[in-house]
């Protein structure tokens, strides 16, 4: 708390909410400790039964959080430009940008329409699959492998400490001797 600010007193209510009279009154208690929504968050609350029923609300409005399609972000002028040299009437590229925006839209829920559901059960399936495999099949055959080769690792061990390392350690102090000067002409 800052100096000269005034510090308000906040009175907490501790009691059982089925003791309560207003409870009793068929009146339903007021939840204290919930802060109010803000103006955005309550325009958005009443937008639609089915919205604020559904337990993927948050995925509605961040679909691509991560920025895995940035790639597709494909606006008119990306794709049509026109130099100052040539140009078309302001019109034709009204019209052509206006029925570019309306049928890349609508191709595209069309398209998802047919395609969305079929392919993400399909990718819930193999996936489901994969990581089932690999939890249950997978991973206790590597580590049974490993267990049993655990001899194998001991022997690695030994070999490389017996010819490998002897090995380059000698060639290290070999070489050691020679140093490189670099002169300029």
């Amino acid at each position: 708390m800052m100096k000269g600010e005034d510090s308000e007193e906040v009175q907490i209510d501790l009691e059982d909410s089925s003791d309560s009279e207003e409870f009793r009154n068929g009146e339903e208690p007021e939840i204290l400790w919930r802060a109010r929504p803000s103006l955005e968050e309550e325009e958005d609350i009443h937008t639609s039964a089915l919205v604020e029923i559904s337990d993927t609300k948050p995925l509605i409005n961040a679909r691509d959080p991560r920025g895995t399609n940035d790639c597709l972000k494909v606006t008119f002028e990306d794709v049509i430009a026109e130099p100052v040299s040539v140009r078309s009437g302001d019109r034709v590229w009204f019209w052509s940008n206006a029925l570019f925006e309306v049928s890349r839209v609508w191709v595209y829920r069309v398209v998802t329409v047919l395609l969305a559901i079929p392919i993400s059960i399909t990718s819930g399936l193999l996936f489901a699959i994969l990581s089932c495999l690999h939890i249950w099949m997978v991973g206790p055959c590597s580590r049974c492998a490993l267990i049993g080769a655990r001899w194998l690792q001991s022997l690695w061990s030994v070999v490389l400490g017996i010819v490998v390392r002897p090995f380059y350690t000698s060639a290290g102090r070999c070489c050691g001797g020679f140093s490189v000067h670099m002169a300029r002409e």
